[in-house]
């Protein structure tokens, strides 16, 4: 009986300390927060580069972009409720620093090009790591929240670019059929 009464509190002691939250300090703490930076400030550079642009079509598609984000990403962790690593919570998946940071870098590719959405990509890569290495989400949260940024930027987001005029001709006579395009600037 004494034995049995040693494992039952042995396993309540164990399972109690399972069930808190690791405490993160240090490196880990200070990457952390370098990830939130990060993460809030990839939309406030989507947000400058509009506004100093004046691409009030761009704003537009910002918006939708940033709102189908965030109600996707909310409404997942809700329905999942996956707990963190840390053991802090049950909203692990996806990650909504990841999302929006996502989000935000395609929004940048997708509307001013490469120029500034590789950097923009890069930072979004670093704050998912970051996420990781601070003990808030694992790596398949991360990823599912980049998926979800992205894909919402690339499906409402277009080029801010100079319109072309694309025209399709026949050509003929070299013995080869098929259009040839052309591109009026």
């Amino acid at each position: 009986m004494r034995k049995l009464i040693f494992i039952l509190s042995a396993l309540i002691l164990s399972l109690s300390v399972c069930a808190q939250e690791i405490e993160v300090s240090g490196t880990r703490k200070a990457v952390r927060t370098s990830g939130d930076v990060g993460a809030l400030l990839l939309p406030v550079a989507g947000v400058t580069a509009v506004l100093l642009q004046k691409d009030w079509q761009g704003l537009k598609q910002g918006v939708f972009s940033g709102v189908t984000t965030l109600g996707v990403t909310y409404a997942l962790k809700y329905i999942v409720k996956k707990e963190r690593p840390d053991r802090s919570d049950n909203h692990s998946f996806p990650s909504m620093h990841t999302s929006t940071s996502f989000a935000a870098a395609a929004f940048i590719q997708r509307r001013y090009g490469w120029k500034w959405g590789l950097p923009s990509y890069i930072l979004s890569t670093y704050v998912g790591w970051t996420r990781v290495y601070g003990k808030k989400h694992d790596w398949w949260d991360v990823a599912a929240g980049a998926v979800i940024g992205a894909g919402s930027s690339y499906i409402f987001t277009r080029p801010f670019a100079r319109k072309h005029n694309l025209t399709i001709s026949p050509v003929a006579g070299d013995g080869h059929y098929g259009f040839y395009a052309s591109m009026n600037f």
